[in-house]
């Protein structure tokens, strides 16, 4: 899978959750390509994601409830995961 797909997939899964009303996605890997740990295959994203109802849980919960979503993604294509809540 390349990154523009991921992208894609990752959009419509938190775009479907009800409590979120915006997610701006970015592609990190570039700042770890060096990196000993670095994965041929695995990304690094960011995401920012609006929700109030996020914003208001602890950042455990969100973080949990935003893992949940991309399980399948993080366990195959995602190498690190940042969030953050607007």
């Amino acid at each position: 899978m390349d990154i523009n797909q991921l992208i894609k997939i990752i959009e419509k899964k938190i775009l479907s959750q009800s409590c979120i009303t915006k997610v701006m996605i970015e592609d990190k890997t570039f700042l770890h390509k060096n990196h000993q740990t670095n994965q041929k295959g695995k990304f690094h994203i960011s995401l920012l994601i609006e929700s109030e109802e996020l914003k208001e849980k602890n950042k455990l919960y969100s973080t949990r409830f935003i893992y949940k979503i991309l399980d399948d993604e993080l366990k195959n294509y995602i190498h690190s995961l940042q969030i953050k809540l607007l």
